[in-house]
């Protein structure tokens, strides 16, 4: 899978005109995809959006290459019988997000405790609410849930009700 996966990356690097390089690791559950370009707000776009459609499409052709190719000759890259997802990191902005949303997710849940009220969160992506909720639900005293649709979908952090 890795090999198809570096041919989707190669075509659609060569598309966008983008000069960089990747690195491809493959884990446990997923494969990680740091891309180096000195064009890297084209690839991130205005909070991640670009970033998270780039991710999006090329796990749409990874599935439909892995379901081209059968079960049998990806064995390896078959996870509780889907595939690997793959996860795209420009520069390393996602990893850095990814750390400041910890913070402030913290500082957030902090917040919470001391004036017993809860907080809405400005709309986030699917992935950075995820890391919200997974940072707040190892807080004692507080919760969060994800409210609203599509583009206003957004995390209230809460003091858990007795």
């Amino acid at each position: 899978m890795e090999q198809q996966l570096s041919d989707i990356l190669d075509n659609l690097l060569g598309m966008l005109l983008l000069e960089g390089s990747y690195d491809i690791e493959e884990g446990e559950d997923n494969f990680q995809v740091s891309i180096e370009t000195k064009d890297a707000g084209r690839l991130i776009g205005a909070r991640g959006e670009s970033l998270d459609g780039l991710q999006l499409l090329v796990n749409q052709m990874v599935a439909r290459k892995v379901g081209e190719e059968g079960p049998a000759r990806n064995a390896s890259a078959s996870v509780a019988g889907g595939f690997k997802r793959v996860v795209i990191d420009v520069e390393g902005w996602r990893k850095q997000k990814e750390e400041e949303l910890v913070q402030s997710a913290k500082s957030w849940g902090k917040q919470v405790l001391e004036s017993k009220q809860p907080i809405d969160l400005e709309p986030q992506s699917s992935w950075q609410r995820r890391i919200v909720h997974m940072t707040v639900s190892e807080m004692d005293g507080v919760e969060s849930e994800s409210v609203g649709e599509g583009r206003d979908r957004h995390i209230v952090i809460k003091p858990v009700q007795k």
